[in-house]
């Protein structure tokens, strides 16, 4: 038996409870008789405010609280969000400007929180908050990525928050005055919203001493510190819970201000309080993705050989600093800035401006796909305008097997990868033999085929650090107590899987807890394709804490010596013995001898680096010239992920990840006018991606096991995503290639890519 699992595509245990309404969300958790919270909200992107008037509202039927952010003031509750805040290039921090949980002074988004109203029903509430009086002095919308404008902020008068940069511009510029050929391209990463299956919600509860909320997010212990940090209330007077999620995607993985005012309400009141965002509040207040322009710049010399790269990102904020905001497009965007490609002279540099939109954050990949996005379109960029073969160009400057363990330009000590192999093996599955004839086959209908090509790698972040703890229970069964959250992902499965295989114990007999911050005293939640990698690892540690536990008892019990006694995934075994108990069985004669200590096991483990998962995606797309219809025919994904646990999970991973990815390429899009109103604040306006758009994705695994953890695994969770965005853009740019566009932004929905061919010079000959 392999040590670190069996690698079998076990059906998730989950789905059934799931998919037959049994689920626990928040919801179907919320404490009988709770109060309705609703969020009165801003209605223009920008204003002074001149009156805010909630009395009648307070007097309205069914009105418990009406809540502004003076009365969170006289409260005694620290009322401003934190927010990452960035080093600029001169050495200064970048701008840190007050956000206020619920506006005070101005508003400067459409959807910003401006009071909340707490009655009997959800009805009551919305009656109520029809009563508030908000009058607002209008003042001109910022919405583009320069310096200028109507000023948001005084912090940040000029509207940048940050203008920051990695890497050494004037050996940068010599590389590139240098050079033998310099390739250009300006690339618009469009604004998207996450649109999680369970739109965000919480409840709280106080009894006088202890303060309960649960929310639907992606880890408990990060909210519960920033409920100390608000309220001021000891630690131990905190519990922070999630049940069951329908989706996180990063935008539920911070704090948001409805979690502070629900609890404030709670607390108020001495009753609990209810809130769950309904679709439309959702696109205006969850925190948006991607929104950044970037012009990239590759330098050759003559064998094609990148000897320079340069990145110039304009990322959008949104109105303030959001938890993670400036940390997105900058220090994590840098993490694999340069791909999977042997370069060492890269500069970077990154500006950030505030606007009158929501905050931009977190989305899956937070800053890994755009940077692969930017790459991957330069180098196919760049193929074109050198006369050669994008998959030969990236094979060129591929890292070498015998290079690893590499250090990048950025930091990243990337420990193993044979980028070669896999992309060989993509070609394969792709079937890129066939293109050809493919390409002239659409040729004669009078349509156009492209295809794209996308090598990414990824960087995992998150804590390194991770705990597990397994308890054997009075009924004969186990439970394994973790720190990371499911939002979906398979997590009860896969875990039970992987501590099954490390002790023999049933999985039909292992139960999983997570997301109880009274029950798990330290965890980093789930974010950054950090959690089976992390929580396996912690389980392997806490195994070995098991087995040395019992290996005393169990020899004097077994009438051997301990250092006879072995454990071979399944039981325990000893020359001389003919008895070979399991774990359940050592644990019940535990329990019978008043072995308590031995009914408990927990351990902490640190990996020792991070994994870098990489691939290849390979696109095909078929555009109608006449009505441009873009049409996603093929997708084929090379993935390794070094040693799996669960194939089947790792796989429903890269699915779900390639299908937000083309989403963003194909339909999605945000909105706004000039004075800031979103215009995509439905499923009417905002187009996710349907099953037809997306056709079946092959996948297909090609591990080379990590070396940064024992159980050779790389984090999979968003690696989807990260490849998906640059596959479908150089698909489209080659169907369009030949008809002479030189310059395709995402979305390419059926107007833009029409419009893309009429707007185009004479095609190429």
């Amino acid at each position: 038996m392999d040590k670190f699992g069996k690698s079998q595509p076990v059906t998730r245990f989950e789905d059934i409870r799931l998919l037959t309404g049994h689920g626990n969300y928040i919801d179907d958790s919320t404490p009988e008789g709770a109060l309705y919270a609703y969020v009165f909200r801003g209605q223009v992107a920008h204003g002074k405010i001149v009156e805010l008037d909630v009395e009648d509202a307070r007097a309205a039927e069914g009105v418990h609280l009406v809540v502004t952010c003076a009365d969170l003031q006289a409260s005694g509750m620290t009322c401003i969000m934190d927010g990452t805040v960035v080093d600029n290039r001169d050495g200064s921090k970048g701008a840190a400007p007050e956000r206020p949980i619920l506006a005070r002074g101005k508003v400067r988004f459409v959807g910003e929180p401006v009071a909340v109203v707490v009655a009997e029903t959800l009805e009551q509430a919305k009656d109520a908050a029809e009563l508030i009086v908000l009058e607002t002095e209008d003042l001109p919308a910022k919405l583009d990525l320069t310096t200028g404008g109507e000023t948001l902020h005084e912090e940040a008068p000029d509207n940048q928050a940050f203008d920051w940069a990695l890497g050494d511009e004037a050996a940068s510029d010599a590389a590139f005055a240098a050079a033998n050929r310099t390739v250009s391209v300006n690339i618009v990463d469009n604004r998207v919203i996450v649109n999680s299956m369970e739109p965000r919600g919480c409840f709280a509860e106080w009894d006088g001493t202890r303060l309960h909320l649960s929310y639907s997010g992606q880890g408990v212990w990060g909210l519960k510190a920033q409920l100390v940090d608000k309220f001021g209330l000891a630690a131990e007077n905190i519990r922070v819970t999630t049940p069951d999620v329908g989706g996180g995607f990063g935008m539920k993985a911070f704090p948001y201000p409805e979690y502070f005012v629900v609890c404030h309400a709670a607390r108020a009141l001495g009753k609990p309080v209810r809130w769950t965002s309904d679709r439309t509040e959702a696109m205006m207040s969850d925190h948006h993705g991607r929104d950044l322009v970037t012009l990239a710049e590759m330098a050759f010399d003559e064998t094609n050989k990148i000897t320079a790269y340069r990145v110039h990102n304009r990322m959008n904020m949104g109105a303030y600093n959001s938890h993670f905001g400036q940390a997105i497009q900058t220090m994590l965007f840098s993490r694999v800035v340069m791909g999977v490609y042997d370069v060492q002279n890269v500069y970077m540099r990154t500006e950030g401006f505030y606007t009158n939109t929501t905050q931009v954050d977190a989305y899956r990949g937070a800053g890994r796909p755009e940077a692969i996005f930017v790459l991957e379109c330069a180098i196919d960029r760049a193929a074109r305008e050198l006369g050669v073969d994008g998959w030969d160009l990236r094979r060129r400057n591929f890292i070498a097997p015998e290079n690893f363990p590499y250090t990048s330009a950025t930091g990243e000590t990337y420990d193993v990868g044979e980028f070669d192999r896999v992309l060989t093996r993509a070609g394969e599955e792709a079937d890129i033999a066939g293109y050809a004839a493919r390409k002239a086959s659409d040729a004669a209908k009078g349509l156009l085929r492209g295809q794209g090509l996308c090598y990414y790698i990824e960087s995992i972040l998150g804590d390194p650090s991770e705990g597990a703890k397994v308890e054997f229970n009075e009924d004969g069964t186990a439970s394994i107590y973790v720190g990371t959250q499911s939002n979906g992902q398979g997590h009860e499965t896969v875990y039970v899987q992987f501590l099954s295989d490390q002790t023999g114990i049933p999985v039909e007999m292992i139960s999983v807890i997570q997301g109880d911050s009274d029950r798990i005293e330290q965890g980093g939640g789930t974010g950054g394709s950090r959690s089976v990698t992390n929580q396996a690892n912690a389980t392997l540690a806490t195994v070995d804490k098991m087995v040395a536990a019992f290996k005393p008892y169990l020899a004097e019990k077994m009438g051997v010596d301990e250092s006879d006694l072995t454990f071979d995934d399944e039981t325990f075994r000893a020359p001389g013995s003919n008895l070979t108990p399991s774990f359940l069985q050592a644990a019940a004669m535990a329990r019978a001898d008043g072995r308590t200590d031995l009914l408990v096991h927990e351990a902490r483990a640190t990996l020792p680096g991070r994994s870098y998962p990489n691939g290849a995606h390979v696109a095909e797309v078929v555009v109608d010239p006449e009505t441009g219809q873009a049409v996603l025919d093929r997708y084929t994904v090379v993935d390794d992920f070094g040693n799996l646990i669960n194939p089947m999970l790792a796989e429903g991973q890269v699915h779900g990840g390639v299908a937000q990815g083309v989403g963003q390429a194909l339909t999605e899009h945000v909105g706004y006018d000039d004075e800031g109103q979103l215009l995509t604040a439905s499923f009417m306006d905002y187009a996710l991606p349907r099953a037809a758009d997306i056709p079946n994705i092959s996948f297909t695994p090609e591990p080379v096991p990590s070396t940064a953890n024992p159980m050779g695994m790389k984090g999979c969770g968003e690696a989807g995503t990260v490849g998906a965005m640059a596959a479908m853009a150089n698909a489209v740019t080659d169907a369009l290639w030949d008809r002479g566009v030189r310059q395709a932004d995402m979305p390419y929905t059926p107007l833009r890519i029409w419009e893309f061919l009429k707007d185009a010079p004479v095609a190429a000959e």
